[in-house]
């Protein structure tokens, strides 16, 4: 399966100028749609509260992506279910999977971004605990049925009936995982599926990560499950046009937010590093990103990949682009490479 994934990053006009939180919203129900239509198999939408990145409430738009298309998968990508309720996570997305026909599906995370807990009113002290308990309340939840559950973090459940109940049995559900071994095991122990966030350096590093998860699952006595890839990425029609539009963009971005994430500013050289064959960015033209995606999936053992376009300054036309050649060419060339 080949996605697109967005963090909803404000776009701006054809000069420079920042779009409306409402515009970008509205634009990016029109991305949505655009991919289903160029033959982009799933569809996400990353939570996020801040000015840049304005989709607090991701499922609302995929709602809406949803009433215009008929074939897409739609879904998280991620959630922070540390600080929001399995219960109404649940009940969103279930409510998502009627309203779509079966097509949801919920990406799950601990919050790299810290944003939401004091939103919320969360203890960042609390953090591996929030999501240990949630992530497992939310497992019974997928089972269907009345649900008993007990825990520190929130309100017991005793045999609790959660509606909407879902037509076909449960919606696929992932965990996200950035590097922590410990959430590798996790999603094997409560049944989830895997999905590697890549963001930086080599993409091979991840290996250990899916060669651990089917370990785990094999120690469990559980069936395989699905290994994902999501990464960052621009698609144009050629490799100067992809680097020259992404990189001033991703320079600007990466420094906002280096101070509070712990990272490193890019410098032109690491940024040519990331856009290498070694490299976690996926910025070409359609036939250099398709040749990573295939040779990245093949290296770490997976057979999903989540592209995630644009980034905050690029315009609702350059992403278009981006979208329809990643549908029209990329996604072809790498089921034929693959094949």
């Amino acid at each position: 399966m080949l996605g697109l994934d967005t963090f909803g990053d404000v776009t701006h006009d054809e000069d420079g100028r920042p779009l409306s939180h409402a515009q970008t919203i509205r634009n990016l129900v029109e991305q949505g749609v655009l991919a289903d239509q160029v033959g982009v198999d799933f569809f996400g939408i990353g939570e996020h509260h801040t000015d840049d990145f304005p989709l607090s409430a991701a499922d609302v738009v995929l709602g809406a992506i949803a009433a215009r298309t008929n074939r897409i998968r739609l879904g998280s990508a991620v959630t922070v279910l540390s600080s929001d309720d399995p219960v109404r996570v649940f009940q969103r997305y279930s409510t998502l999977d009627a309203v779509s026909g079966g097509r949801a599906e919920v990406i799950l995370g601990r919050g790299s971004s810290i944003d939401s807990f004091p939103l919320f009113g969360y203890d960042l002290t609390d953090y591996e605990q929030l999501f240990e308990e949630k992530a497992q309340l939310f497992a019974e939840l997928l089972k269907g049925g009345p649900v008993t559950w007990e825990g520190k973090m929130r309100a017991p459940l005793h045999n609790q009936d959660v509606v909407p109940h879902t037509e076909s049995g449960p919606f696929p559900a992932w965990i996200g995982v950035g590097g922590n071994p410990q959430s590798v095991v996790r999603a094997a122990r409560y049944g989830y599926a895997l999905m590697l966030a890549i963001i930086g350096g080599s993409s091979a590093r991840f290996a250990p990560f899916s060669q651990l998860f089917h370990r785990a699952l094999a120690q469990l006595g559980q069936a395989p499950r699905p290994v994902g890839v999501h990464s960052p990425g621009h698609v144009a029609a050629t490799d100067e046009q992809a680097r020259a539009e992404f990189w001033p963009h991703y320079q600007e971005v990466i420094r906002r937010v280096a101070r509070t994430r712990g990272f490193a500013v890019p410098t032109k050289e690491s940024f040519l590093y990331e856009v290498g064959p070694h490299g976690s960015l996926y910025v070409g033209s359609p036939e250099t990103v398709a040749q990573k995606i295939a040779a990245n999936l093949t290296v770490l053992g997976a057979n999903r990949f989540e592209l995630k376009y644009g980034m905050g300054g690029l315009s609702h036309g350059a992403l278009l682009t981006a979208i329809e050649l990643y549908g029209t060419r990329v996604i072809p060339r790498v089921r034929e490479l693959l094949a």
